[in-house]
């Protein structure tokens, strides 16, 4: 429970509960960070209606070509880059399609760089360079919901009638007022204060693994909850798909990877080839 009331934001009030916290044990610690954890897991529940009103902005979007643009900065910004990247390895789905921009370019990934999230223009910027149209949906995010940078994302977007989605931890904040679709799961204050990596971090990488993976499955990129579009680009993965083909083909290992090899590794191909294969 929070009982700072002059905190500037929901992400800055203070926990009484780790109040005394480098006074606490490491047991005591970690329990306490186990159980705050469960607070984001209970606030992401609290906004699956919004999540859905999402996804289907999102699947409308790529199924008429558009783009999906996470944006953001700090942790925020790694969050959203961290889930495009999973997109082609795993569904298949061009780069293109999801892409993701984080405040101080991919030096901002390992080191922090300094004033990157204050510049409002450089969101605007990078959208434009890569082409932002109608048609596109940028998913700004920010626990805050007041970092300069998603909000001028968010500028970039109304200007050329692109869609908007908010991922933020402060309900009533700039960002979400900004949005078309807000998502604001409410996570309460950190265990040290203001450090949204922790909580408001794990809340937006559990909402950005919901919405990815229900576009993608809601787009055919999987069959069952198999994914017939990976990109096998290692041994493992290789496996993995021929594992798929034989479950789906009903053929055996060896028939599996003679289908993967005729069919450029495409898990789907090779299914399709062998199911056309037994209607002869």
């Amino acid at each position: 429970m929070a009982t700072d009331s002059s905190a500037e934001s929901p992400t800055e009030a203070i926990l009484d509960a780790a109040r005394n916290l480098d006074e606490q044990s490491v047991p005591d610690v970690l329990q306490l960070m186990h159980r705050e954890d469960a607070e984001a897991h209970a606030a992401v529940g609290r906004v699956l209606p919004e999540i859905a009103a999402a996804v289907d902005v999102l699947v409308c979007s790529l199924r008429g070509g558009g783009r999906w643009f996470n944006v953001g900065a700090g942790t925020s910004g790694r969050m959203g880059v961290l889930d495009a990247a999973e997109i082609p390895p795993t569904f298949g789905m061009p780069k293109q399609t999801v892409q993701a921009i984080i405040a101080g370019g991919e030096r901002a990934l390992r080191d922090a760089v300094e004033g990157a999230e204050d510049n409002v223009d450089a969101a605007r910027f990078e959208l434009n360079e890569r082409g932002l149209a109608m048609g596109d949906v940028v998913v700004a995010l920010s626990a805050s919901g007041r970092t300069p940078y998603s909000l001028g994302a968010f500028e970039a977007a109304h200007a050329v009638g692109a869609r908007r989605i908010a991922i933020t931890c402060a309900r009533g904040s700039a960002l979400a007022e900004a949005a078309e679709i807000a998502i604001v799961p409410e996570v309460g204050p950190e265990v040290i204060a203001g450090s949204t990596r922790l909580k408001g971090g794990l809340a937006q990488k559990m909402v950005l693994h919901l919405l990815s993976t229900t576009v993608m499955v809601q787009l055919g990129r999987v069959k069952g909850n198999l994914m017939t579009n990976i990109a096998p680009v290692n041994e493992k993965l290789r496996e993995r798909a021929v594992r798929i083909v034989v479950q789906l083909a009903s053929v055996d290992p060896v028939q599996a990877r003679a289908l993967l090899d005729a069919n450029d590794d495409n898990v789907a191909a090779a299914v399709h080839a062998a199911h056309s294969s037994d209607n002869r």
